[in-house]
């Protein structure tokens, strides 16, 4: 499958295989990291950020693409549409059938309250289907939650809010378990052992998988779970904006249907946005790994009615994305194949960086290695550097891969390029959005009331950058939370008079900033078209 041109960098990697598979090259200090990065990494690019000016993070630099929804109008004029009659009446309005909403949706439930999701693809089509390598929690003897906190802390530069990363780590092993209860098939021995490994920035190994469909396996069973139920799921249909009540509560939201552009009113006593990440922005040009709807649609929807958003600046790019072919360019190469072995290799065939290191310096070390060390190897139509996948079957001996990683074999495979014998081409690709809406421990948005919100769109519980592992736990972990929680503050809730007046307040603001734009936001899907935005 390889062309002529990239075979004589491969057999360079070849025929010093035998050699790489020993050679550990040694970890970084914290300067050489802090160092790397502030060169290297997209999130310290200043020309590709700009200032917000106005909202509650007024002043605040975050990503060009992402200012621009953040600052645009809204797709409604709030006097066009009719609140006194709503089409939905719940008490627990679940925006986003993903992981997280998933969640949320079968803890509200169990606690009594009545519950709906709509969501603007189908449930399930989300960032957790395409997670790959598994969901990290310390549940073994060797093993604490304390270290895990260690190791997140450490990995995401000690930015994390404190008290929800300590919930993550904390509620991680019963995680497992209400997941294992559910119907989740990880990975065991024949004794019924959990199986777990390494992942980038791990002292221990906590990463529980499900072969290399970890998301998958966990997306399939939050599903039939939703289903089983009977929680009402409105497919295909967007959240666009969010109503409050007169007291400024979160009393619902504007959706539109996506196929007949229908507008309908959901009134809740309370909200969860669950909207997930922003790949689909393509930040700075970058591929991404993540599923279509990645749009950021839940900051905005959060930001026009006031709510905060932490480290919205910072952006997870990871390290192996797919470099070649490029049918599947930027697709996910999971970080459980490096945990299983494979190293990092430039064109000369030389191990360059430590295999486990975080994903921002991985990111960071290839990005150097291509561009400022002229050590990438081109293809056609990009720059990359090897995988050695065949490093795997050499360390844990034949069919590991088959066994391990069949998802990653299959998806290769498609092309003529078979990982257990060839390397693959890697660069970083747009993963996660370390940033969102600020939250209490509980759930709710730091400034708007009865807003909870769960997943990808939350900011700071991995502060400015995520381990491995990590995000399949904080949907599980915090969608349950804000699930059990919003229930509870529904039972008490009134709902006041439902306004919009936040969307011409918001309308004002754009016009005193000066702001000049004809965007509407949210985006909601990503536009690969010379046509007008979806």
């Amino acid at each position: 499958m390889y062309s002529e041109k990239l075979q004589a960098s491969l057999r360079l990697v070849e025929e010093a295989r035998e050699q790489n598979i020993i050679f550990e090259p040694d970890r970084m200090s914290a300067k050489q990291k802090e160092e790397l990065l502030l060169t290297y990494h997209p999130d310290y690019k200043a020309d590709e950020f700009d200032t917000l000016k106005i909202g509650p993070n007024k002043g605040e630099r975050v990503p060009k693409e992402l200012c621009a929804i953040l600052q645009a109008h809204s797709r409604i004029n709030a006097n066009s549409v009719d609140l006194t009659k709503p089409d939905y009446d719940t008490d627990v309005l679940i925006i986003g059938g993903g992981g997280a909403g998933s969640a949320a949706a079968i803890e509200a439930n169990e606690a009594g309250a009545k519950v709906m999701i709509v969501t603007k693809l189908r449930i399930g089509d989300s960032n957790t289907i395409m997670a790959e390598g598994g969901i990290q929690a310390a549940d073994k003897e060797n093993d604490s939650p304390a270290i895990h906190f260690i190791d997140a802390f450490g990995g995401g530069h000690f930015a994390a809010k404190r008290e929800l990363l300590s919930k993550l780590v904390c509620d991680a092993p019963e995680a497992i378990k209400w997941l294992s209860n559910l119907g989740v098939e990880f990975d065991k021995e024949k004794d019924g052992t959990m199986i777990t490994t390494h992942g980038g920035g791990t002292s221990r190994k906590r990463m529980h998988a499900a072969k290399d469909y970890s998301g998958a396996e966990i997306m399939r069973t939050l599903r039939d779970e939703v289903f089983n139920r009977q929680i009402p799921v409105i497919d295909f249909t967007s959240a666009i904006e969010l109503i409050l009540d007169e007291e400024g509560k979160a009393a619902g939201a504007v959706l539109m249907n996506m196929e007949t552009k229908e507008l309908l009113v959901a009134r809740a006593k309370t909200v969860i946005i669950a909207t997930g990440g922003a790949g689909r922005m393509h930040y700075q040009g970058f591929p991404t790994s993540n599923h279509y709807g990645a749009t950021a649609d839940g900051l905005v929807l959060g930001y026009r009615v006031g709510a905060r958003l932490l480290y919205a600046e910072t952006l997870q790019y990871h390290p192996t994305g797919v470099a070649y072919p490029e049918q599947i360019f930027g697709a996910l190469v999971t970080e459980k194949v490096r945990s299983l072995g494979a190293k990092l290799i430039n064109k000369n065939g030389e191990v360059f960086m430590h295999p486990l290191e975080t994903r921002d310096v991985a990111a960071a070390s290839i990005i150097r290695e291509c561009n400022e060390r002229g050590n990438g190897v081109e293809t056609d139509s990009s720059l990359g550097v090897w995988l050695d996948t065949p490093m795997i079957e050499k360390i844990g001996g034949e069919g590991t891969i088959e066994k391990r990683i069949p998802a990653m074999m299959r998806m290769f495979g498609k092309y003529g390029i078979d990982i257990r014998k060839e390397p693959i081409l890697v660069y970083p690709t747009l993963h996660y959005q370390n940033g969102g809406l600020d939250i209490t421990p509980d759930g709710m948005t730091t400034n708007v009331k009865n807003l909870f919100v769960a997943g990808e769109a939350v900011g700071g519980i991995h502060g400015k950058n995520r381990l491995m592992g990590n995000s399949l736990l904080d949907i599980i972990v915090f969608g349950r939370s804000a699930g059990i929680n919003a229930a509870e503050i529904a039972k008490n809730t009134t709902v006041g008079r439902l306004t919009l007046e936040h969307v011409d307040r918001f309308e004002k603001e754009i016009s005193e900033a000066g702001i000049k734009t004809e965007l509407r936001s949210p985006k909601l899907l990503p536009n690969y078209t010379n046509k007008k935005d979806i």
